[in-house]
């Protein structure tokens, strides 16, 4: 896939179209899922213009990935997940079901999941 710059993601970055932040820095923005699975759905989403975490991991810079890694956490921790536990999904390609040509990661949870994968 290539990034398209006017994707939603891209769109939100650029406060075309507002969210309320659930945590942001330099690199990094969280907010709540519009269609949420999970009673916690985050998504979390570089500020780069990256399309998966294939494009990311191979050209996102150190900070970049360190300040992703560590947001991921904030927010799991800053929602009360840590000791129930929570799911981190990100889709990648068409396969998947990547649906937004920017790299973002679901942090689901507040409930049980279920299993991995629906059949």
């Amino acid at each position: 896939m290539k990034y398209d710059r006017e994707n939603i993601f891209a769109r939100i970055l650029r406060r075309e179209i507002p969210v309320q932040p659930i945590y942001e820095n330099d690199y990094v923005l969280a907010f709540a899922d519009i269609s949420p699975k999970a009673p916690v759905h985050v998504l979390i989403i570089p500020k780069g213009g990256y399309v998966s975490f294939d494009d990311f991991s191979l050209n996102a810079s150190a900070t970049e990935i360190v300040e992703m890694a560590r947001a991921v956490g904030k927010v799991a921790r800053d929602m009360g997940l840590q000791e129930s536990g929570y799911r981190l999904l990100s889709n990648v390609g068409p396969d998947s079901g990547q649906e937004v040509p920017h790299y973002h990661v679901h942090l689901c949870g507040g409930a049980p999941l279920g299993p991995l994968l629906a059949k």
